[in-house]
């Protein structure tokens, strides 16, 4: 049953919670606006802080979510858990129902971690939520985030699954930021709350 609860994960995931609700409110595809991006911090461009805040929660819920169910139907073996956790990121990012054109996973991968390695989590989040504040740049303190994560979880724990599975979510996140990171470098990414960058 292990292997049903990572086949829920990637469908719960690829239920993309921002093109929805930007569809249903401003009846426009949220990936041709903005950053294009289906995500939080798009969704607050184009629909404000209370709808962007909505969709931070309800996809760090699906990763919440996911693990619950990996738990409860792979009887508490931490391999579920973690491919449950990657799939339910996996899902996000390319999504099944929306021609795998999804968001960039930190808000899911952010309620996996919070399941699966909490303390570690807390930590790299208090992190880049002072990193946030002080640029501006989401996607700044996203990656910072991502990578510090497992860093703490090697420094915190011995165990080798969770380490492994922080990485590759980590790699994962990378991945879908490469453009973030470029324009980072070039000094050309948009803030937070900026609506004409």
């Amino acid at each position: 049953m292990g292997w049903l609860a990572i086949l829920i994960a990637y469908l719960l995931g690829s239920i993309s919670v921002s093109t929805l609700m930007v569809k249903a409110v401003k009846k426009v595809d949220i990936r041709n606006y903005g950053s294009g991006n289906a995500g939080a911090t798009n969704t607050l461009r184009l629909l404000g802080w209370k709808y962007g805040v909505l969709v931070l929660l309800l996809d760090a819920f699906k990763g919440v979510l996911a693990v619950w169910i990996a738990n409860l139907l792979g009887h508490g073996q931490p391999i579920y858990d973690y491919l449950s956790g990657l799939s339910v990121i996996l899902g996000h990012n390319w999504p099944l129902y929306f021609g795998f054109r999804g968001g960039k996973g930190i808000a899911t991968t952010i309620g996996v971690f919070l399941c699966l390695l909490p303390l570690a989590t807390l930590i790299s989040g208090f992190i880049a939520i002072v990193i946030i504040f002080m640029t501006r740049y989401v996607s700044l303190g996203a990656i910072v985030f991502v990578v510090l994560s497992p860093i703490f979880l090697a420094l915190l724990s011995h165990k080798t699954g969770a380490l492994l599975f922080a990485s590759i979510a980590a790699v994962l996140a990378i991945i879908r930021h490469r453009e973030n990171l470029i324009r980072l470098v070039q000094g050309r990414e948009r803030k937070l709350f900026d609506h004409h960058a």
